[in-house]
């Protein structure tokens, strides 16, 4: 019998994530729309999308998903102050639309806005998005077990999937080689997080978990689509202002450049999602422990 496991997403500031939060951020222009890319369903399960992403980034997100009340994030603790995670799914959202631009997608609750969860409801949603037809899952999220073996509600669940759904997880961000949850599943796609170095050159992120389990790594230090607020953590004299966009970095991030390139690949090569992912897992960049580097 094991545990009831928190899960948490993996990106900033909780849980041994890297000990830093998002920072304003240029706005970013959008990448231009591949009208085919209307017929892929990506579902996004994190912390929901911000109430009004349509608008505020309308060229991003406006009719690529239906609003509904239940997938709202919350992203605030108190007044316009972000709460830890606050924004992290409209973040995710957006990394996954500049890769594939115009593509639909599912946003899910199962954080709150502090990126902390529960096995039982990141079940009941991953359940309920195989019933919706979708093509990728993209799972930013994470936890450990006590013993390392796999969390068996997480592995029942995804072994339900129908099998043409390719599910994308982050490895996770504290620096270890211990699995995580669900992204050491097998048949899911677990992603690391590379970093471009001072010299130019790209390598393993010094916070991305890695081992034998993760099959392929991408930038996690990104800009990306975000909210209106503030960010005021203990011990700063002045909060700092966000309008709408923001930088951050995780494995959360480089999960859902992976899901997105999936997307692009499937509508590019006229093939599945399965087939999108194998294409890309068979790249020549390739880093032990950090699997295939996709760009």
């Amino acid at each position: 019998m094991q545990p009831h496991h928190v899960i948490v997403g993996h990106g900033g500031l909780i849980m041994g994530n890297p000990g830093d939060r998002p920072y304003p951020a240029e706005p970013i222009s959008a990448p231009k729309t591949d009208d085919r890319l209307r017929d892929v369903r990506v579902g996004i399960i994190d912390t929901g999308i911000s109430s009004g992403a349509d608008s505020d980034h309308s060229d991003w997100f406006a009719e690529r998903y239906t609003k509904e009340a239940d997938d709202v994030d919350p992203a605030y603790s108190s007044g316009a102050v972000f709460a830890l995670q606050g924004g992290h799914g409209t973040f995710v959202a957006g990394v996954i639309q500049n890769a594939a631009p115009g593509v639909t997608f599912d946003p899910e609750v199962a954080l709150d806005q502090n990126g902390f969860g529960d096995e039982e409801r990141l079940c009941r949603k991953i359940a309920e998005l195989g019933k919706k037809k979708i093509n990728v899952l993209n799972l930013s999220l994470g936890c450990f077990t006590e013993d390392d073996v796999a969390s068996e509600p997480l592995r029942r669940t995804i072994d339900e999937l129908p099998d043409d759904i390719v599910v994308v997880a982050s490895a996770g961000n504290q620096g270890t080689q211990r699995p995580s949850w669900p992204a050491a599943l097998c048949g899911v796609t677990a992603v690391a997080a590379a970093e471009q170095k001072r010299d130019g050159s790209v390598g393993p992120a010094f916070y991305s978990n890695w081992g034998h389990w993760v099959d392929a790594c991408a930038i996690g230090n990104r800009a990306s689509t975000y909210l209106k607020g503030e960010w005021h953590l203990p011990g700063e004299a002045a909060a700092t202002p966000f309008a709408l966009w923001a930088y951050w970095y995780g494995t959360s991030f480089a999960a859902p450049l992976v899901t997105g390139r999936i997307a692009a690949t499937m509508v590019s090569e006229g093939i599945t999602a399965a087939q999108a992912r194998d294409k890309l897992l068979t790249g020549d960049e390739f880093a032990p422990g950090y699997g295939v580097f996709v760009k």
